[in-house]
């Protein structure tokens, strides 16, 4: 364990899969969303399959035992990628990054809905606060709904990147899943060949031939997405997960220098509020599992002792 690698290797996944981000968005206006989620998944395979031969987990790492679960993961997930893709055309990028952070929160919900997880008054409450956050994130794009035809275009990409958090959550609830049977090597890996199959399937919906600029960022997306992934799962195994964890909302602050000074957004105050509201829940429910597993780890201890 060295939880200062852990860290570092966190803030750099989060700073690719940012800059990833902006990589998507500054072509937005001009590629289709299902062409982008192509592009980032593709070209991250090769990166992915360097990092497994690395590590020597080429052979046996991409050995499945579920492959309907990776499918239905691969699913949910290359939703959530399009969806978002598709909002970051709409939205500013902290915006996005905001809305964006109701996944964890949601994940909450759909543990104790889906896999029977108890929540117990601490995470109830964080989730509530948080869910009062997103809300004041997404008002002032909700009620434009009623006006013209520029704040209606907002509010669909609020409603996009909020349906993207939704699949981003229950991606995660595969997850918790596949990790009792997969290796973390195989979710990663049929992650992006999933989702690479599956975004061919938008092909009739529009997809153009992109310039030799748009080519080179699509690409470079790609391969900055894959080693996002990378330095993601890399992070996890030098630091608890309760250490590394609150460094996404890192993200917000990258978010915010690449909004202004590339695509010159100025998040509204409501904007901020809210994000900070959804970030403090966050970090109440990572606090709240580290003592939940300080526990459990006193118990296990206790019961060998006896």
């Amino acid at each position: 364990m060295s939880p200062l690698r852990g860290i570092l290797f966190k803030v750099t996944s989060v700073l690719l899969l940012v800059a990833m981000q902006a990589l998507i968005k500054s072509v937005s206006d001009s590629v289709p969303p299902g062409e982008a989620v192509f592009f980032r998944s593709f070209f991250a395979l090769p990166v992915i399959l360097v990092w497994l031969a690395w590590r020597g987990d080429l052979s046996t790492g991409l050995r499945v035992a579920s492959p309907m679960g990776h499918f239905w993961r691969g699913f949910v997930g290359t939703s959530s990628m399009g969806l978002s893709f598709a909002g970051l055309g709409l939205l500013p990028l902290p915006e996005v990054t905001a809305i964006g952070y109701a996944a964890p929160i949601l994940v909450v919900i759909f543990a104790a809905m889906f896999l029977g997880e108890p929540v117990r008054a601490v995470r109830l409450g964080a989730v509530a606060l948080g869910l009062v956050g997103v809300l004041i994130v997404l008002a002032p794009r909700l009620q434009a709904f009623s006006g013209g035809t520029v704040q209606t275009t907002e509010a669909l990409g609020a409603i996009l990147v909020l349906m993207a958090a939704v699949a981003a959550a229950l991606a995660q609830i595969y997850i918790r899943k596949l990790v009792q049977t997969e290796q973390t090597s195989a979710i990663v890996f049929y992650f992006s060949v999933t989702a690479t199959l599956l975004s061919l399937l938008t092909l009739p919906f529009g997809w153009v031939v992109p310039s030799a600029g748009q080519a080179a960022i699509l690409v470079t997306a790609g391969l900055l997405g894959g080693l996002g992934q990378i330095f993601l799962t890399s992070s996890y195994r030098f630091a608890d997960a309760s250490v590394v964890a609150p460094f996404d909302y890192v993200s917000m602050i990258f978010a915010l220098i690449v909004g202004y000074f590339i695509f010159a957004e100025v998040p509204t105050a409501q904007t901020l509020v809210g994000a900070g509201l959804v970030i403090l829940a966050g970090v109440a429910i990572i606090w709240r599992e580290h003592r939940l597993g300080l526990d459990r780890r006193r118990a296990r201890k206790g019961n060998t002792q006896l």
